[in-house]
């Protein structure tokens, strides 16, 4: 889906990075390895705002939690016996409902941008994991204005009500830190694409609504792979 080379940034490839790292923490429960990751992050605690103290508290959940008993709390929080306790589905935040209206116009944008479902990807393309996949891969590879028309179409309206739920849910123990890690992220991806609005000139190519990708080759994306 790349239309050109671009030059990123180290402020875009760190949220690049941390989208991924929440994708993969939603996806499915954090493997050992993901697990010793964080507990060995390198974190500036000298810096008082939401993301350090949000950083420092997962860090800190990394260190007492097992993989195991991680994998009985993702098990009660997202999937459960018939539904968990959190639906991770942007439908459901914006509808109410399943499978619903929001879920096809993504699935129309996911084709124009360029990226394809995998075959055994049981999963809906608006599971949050998945989103926050192709947002990861958009910052590196898309300009501006296709970040912007993603995010506010298909993740804005209702991201941190999806935080809150997650850190208020019954069984978050682990995942109530990860929710806060997410709930300040966000809160800073906001303010970056508020600037970026201002930014994209009014008669910018595809800044009012995302057009085709230039190129028909399309990406295989590990959506909730």
């Amino acid at each position: 889906m790349t239309e050109s080379v671009r030059q990123v940034s180290e402020n875009d490839q760190l949220r690049a990075d941390i989208y991924q790292l929440l994708a993969a923490l939603l996806r499915r429960h954090p493997s050992l390895e993901l697990l010793q990751f964080l507990a060995n992050l390198e974190i500036d605690a000298n810096e008082d705002n939401e993301m350090t103290k949000a950083w420092l508290s997962l860090q800190l959940a990394a260190k007492q939690f097992t993989s195991e008993q991680l994998e009985d709390e993702y098990f009660a929080l997202f999937l459960g016996v018939g539904c968990g306790e959190i639906l991770p589905y942007g439908s459901w935040f914006m509808t109410g409902s399943l499978m619903d209206k929001p879920l096809a116009l993504l699935r129309q944008d996911l084709m124009q941008l360029g990226f394809e479902r995998e075959e055994n990807v049981k999963e809906p393309e608006d599971h949050v994991a998945a989103l926050c996949e192709v947002m990861g891969t958009l910052i590196l590879e898309a300009p501006g204005y296709r970040q912007l028309a993603f995010y506010q179409r298909h993740m804005g309206s209702w991201i941190q009500r999806f935080c809150d739920n997650l850190a208020k849910a019954p069984s978050a123990a682990f995942y109530a830190t990860v929710a806060e890690l997410a709930k300040a992220f966000f809160k800073m991806e906001a303010a970056e694409f508020e600037q970026l609005s201002l930014d994209i000139p009014v008669n910018c190519p595809g800044s009012a609504e995302l057009q085709p990708a230039a190129s028909d080759v399309k990406k295989q994306a590990e959506l909730m792979n």
